[in-house]
């Protein structure tokens, strides 16, 4: 099959999957909270529930350094004020029989705007993706884990470029909040989309405990796609449950569904590979 045949037959079937997420709508997100497991934090999140009684298997969604709401918030940080791509995946899961909840990890601690590109070195500490938001991972989790339609033992991780790092970290072995001898009650899968992979916590002997999918797009203006290839290389190597997948000519945040990201040809051609490839993932590792 030709380059130009694959082409249209993925764009057809990403076309196929989208068509079906708008013929079967999913209510408007539900505002909940929960405590971070780092016992002091009260979160808000954003659940997006499928039809049926359940039980369901979960994903929880971790937002970038840009926070969850969208740019056009103008100080309104709601479920209706929810950027695109936020929106998108929490009501894509929900209408593949996923219950989806986003995580704000910024707006409770004060920082509903998130933070500019090139700022990492100026983030307070209390925002950190190493120490602090894997708790609040892990306190997501225990909260679906305690909703009766919810499959306990059947909750997946989905990330963004700093919520994606936040992803690598809470997947690892050594992750804060959740003991080695925990680790069967944790996540069961993740999706890292674009993350730093330059962190302290995932050098040396990093490994994940359970099947990360992580998405490098080689053309990223934020983060090193290199470094991520090379952390994807030490882990495989070392045997570990991850597998990378690359796009040439992408950028970072190529799944935005905004039209000023999806008329880059490349990005586009990311976002309907990548929509394919993390739905039949979770499809495989939690249904």
């Amino acid at each position: 099959m030709g380059a130009c045949m694959r082409q249209r037959l993925l764009a057809g079937i990403v076309a196929c999957l989208l068509y079906l997420y708008c013929v079967n709508p999913v209510s408007a997100a539900e505002t909940v909270h929960f405590w971070s497991a780092d016992g002091h934090t009260n979160l808000v999140g954003y659940l997006f529930l499928p039809s049926g009684r359940g039980p369901h298997p979960a994903v929880i969604l971790l937002h970038g350094r840009a926070g969850a709401y969208s740019s056009l918030a103008q100080g309104v940080y709601n479920a209706d004020t929810l950027s695109k791509r936020h929106k998108f995946w929490g009501e894509f899961w929900a209408s593949h029989g996923y219950v989806a909840l986003l995580v704000d990890s910024f707006g409770p601690r004060g920082y509903w705007q998130g933070f500019p590109k090139h700022s990492y070195a100026s983030r307070p500490s209390e925002v950190s993706e190493q120490t602090v938001r894997p708790l609040d991972a892990y306190g997501a989790l225990a909260y679906v884990q305690s909703r009766a339609d919810i499959m306990t033992n059947r909750v997946g991780l989905q990330g963004w470029s700093n919520g994606g790092m936040t992803a690598l970290v809470t997947m690892s072995t050594r992750a804060p909040g959740i003991p080695p001898p925990a680790l069967d009650k944790g996540f069961r899968a993740a999706l890292v989309f674009y993350p730093g992979c330059g962190m302290e916590a995932v050098q040396g002997s990093y490994a994940p405990y359970a099947p990360l999918l992580l998405f490098v797009a080689l053309a990223d203006e934020e983060v090193s796609p290199v470094r991520c290839e090379h952390l994807a290389q030490r882990v495989r190597t070392a045997g570990g449950p991850l597998e990378l997948i690359t796009y040439p000519g992408a950028e970072h945040n190529f799944d935005d569904p905004s039209a000023s990201k999806q008329r880059h040809p490349a990005n586009a051609s990311a976002r309907q590979d990548a929509v394919q490839r993390a739905e039949q993932f979770f499809g495989e590792q939690l249904k």
